[in-house]
């Protein structure tokens, strides 16, 4: 009923899955193909990274600690329960209840761009907290786009699986050394090819318009937060993605590593889009990030601020006295 699934992948063995009880994929299809099952187990753990990383994230800075990174200012006070029991109600129906506003409708009733030079925070409280309408548009387009992504690891699973990777089931096979020497090539790797991705999906006209616009129509505080994260055309969101699938053709990599590097990417979006300059260098943190929903021309870089420093489109957040950062 329960335990490890080993699968002999050219003479490495791979561990698929670990259910403690029962297989909650094999319970929901049966005997539906061993991909479809993967693709499921897939799905059920994105949706829940998604929904538990950016609702619990959200109710921190904005109801919890909303004095502490909320800029104060304003003209009256906002009811924060009502706004996170919209919030919730979207999340209970997975965003299908907002999933038939149409990309012209999200474009023209939530965007209006502010061409920010510098990352400041001098937002009156109303605006410096994203709207309900922006909010549950994010889930709905997140939610929409969640079936495609989740393609991408099982397609990765498949490879390896298949022993057409490089990649390896145990850290004892290559050692701890050598094992941190790959996963930093690895690691330097990813960052390069998505820092090009992303801009390529700025500079190429034809990508930005039909791919990446989806994303970039959430550009100021009152439109963006953690449910930005994942807020993408289902292409745009792979193509994001996959140089962590290229990367097991090019250097040997721990399976259970390269999953959780590809899980992750959910917490670490959803936490760059909360506008609050965390000041943890050289991490590519919420202040560059919101640089580059504002401008649209720097900060492209991933996980650090390393490839824009050498390609030449950094630009450091600059502070004024209303600025609030993670202590």
């Amino acid at each position: 009923n329960g335990g490890l699934l080993e699968l002999d992948c050219g003479g490495d063995v791979v561990v698929q899955r670990h259910c403690s009880g029962y297989d909650v994929a094999g319970e929901l299809v049966g005997p539906n193909p061993h991909v479809y099952r993967g693709w499921l187990r897939n799905y059920i753990g994105g949706i829940l990274i998604y929904l538990h990383s950016t609702v619990l994230w959200s109710f921190y800075i904005y109801y919890l600690k909303r004095n502490v990174y909320v800029p104060k200012g304003g003209l009256h006070t906002i009811n924060l329960s009502v706004r996170f029991g919209l919030v919730w109600f979207g999340l209970v129906w997975f965003g299908l209840p907002f999933c038939n506003f149409s990309l012209n409708e999200k474009k023209t009733d939530i965007t209006k761009v502010i061409p920010h030079k510098h990352f400041t925070t001098n937002y009156l409280i109303s605006d410096a907290i994203p709207s309900n309408r922006a909010m549950v548009l994010q889930i709905g387009v997140a939610m929409k786009a969640m079936p495609f992504y989740c393609a991408l690891p099982t397609l990765s699973e498949y490879m390896i699986e298949n022993g057409w990777t490089k990649c390896f089931s145990r850290i004892g096979d290559v050692g701890w050394m050598a094992y941190l020497c790959y996963l930093t090539a690895y690691l330097v790797f990813v960052e390069f090819a998505i820092y090009w991705m992303h801009r390529g999906l700025h500079d190429i006209k034809p990508l930005y318009n039909y791919l990446h616009a989806t994303h970039h129509i959430y550009n100021n505080q009152n439109t963006l937060s953690p449910f930005a994260g994942l807020a993408f055309h289902p292409l745009d969101g792979i193509l994001q993605a996959v140089p962590h699938v290229i990367a097991l053709f090019l250097v040997p990599m721990h399976f259970m590593t390269h999953i959780t590097l590809i899980f992750l990417e959910g917490i670490c979006t959803a936490n760059i889009h909360d506008c609050i300059h965390g000041k943890l260098w050289p991490v590519m943190g919420a202040g560059y990030h919101t640089i580059h929903h504002t401008t649209y021309r720097h900060n492209y870089g991933h996980y650090t601020i390393w490839m824009d420093w050498m390609f030449g489109t950094l630009r450091h957040p600059v502070e004024d006295n209303n600025t609030k950062k993670i202590m």
